[in-house]
């Protein structure tokens, strides 16, 4: 349970990596005219993914989930593999990444590294890990309940990230 604790931590600590870089970001985009939108998910946002990291150490210690190796060894290489994606879109969108909807008017869409193959990418990164950051270690419950609640917030999330595209470019998203 402790290496488990220990690849949490990674992960928490990656957040705030994450943090760090946007609130970088957001100062660039808003030196550029950007505009945020969403600001009412956010918190909600970030109350879902503190929740995921806090569930998959309640309930792998109070609910004594145990390690099952062929399905803990997988998630953690989907987990690996999530923080991959996560920061090939973090590099790919440059200053325009972050944890926030702030859009920058006039900018064309970024189309190359993941965006390429996929419209959302870094959505896709963090279903995988929410996911699989909690089977690591047996902590199903909150694997379930994060993908439930984080299906309802992505859909209101990239409702919200299209809107703001398609009014900053004149041009549907």
């Amino acid at each position: 349970m402790v290496w488990y604790a220990a690849l949490v931590l990674a992960v928490a600590g990656e957040r705030v990596a994450e943090l760090a870089v946007a609130l970088r970001n957001t100062r660039w985009a808003r030196a550029r005219g950007g505009v945020e939108s969403g600001r009412g998910h956010y918190p909600a946002m970030v109350a879902l993914h503190t929740a995921l990291l806090v569930g998959c150490l309640v309930e792998a210690a109070v609910a004594d989930r145990p390690f099952v190796p062929l399905l803990g060894w997988a998630m953690a290489a989907v987990v690996l593999a999530a923080q991959g994606l996560r920061w090939w879109c973090i590099r790919t969108l440059g200053h325009r990444w972050n944890t926030r909807v702030v859009v920058v008017p006039g900018l064309p869409l970024v189309t190359g590294g993941p965006y390429r193959l996929l419209r959302h990418p870094n959505y896709v990164a963090v279903a995988a890990e929410g996911i699989a950051l909690p089977l690591v270690h047996g902590a199903w419950v909150t694997a379930a309940l994060f993908t439930v609640c984080n299906a309802v917030l992505m859909a209101v999330r990239v409702r919200c990230e299209e809107a703001a595209l398609t009014s900053a470019s004149g041009v549907p998203a």
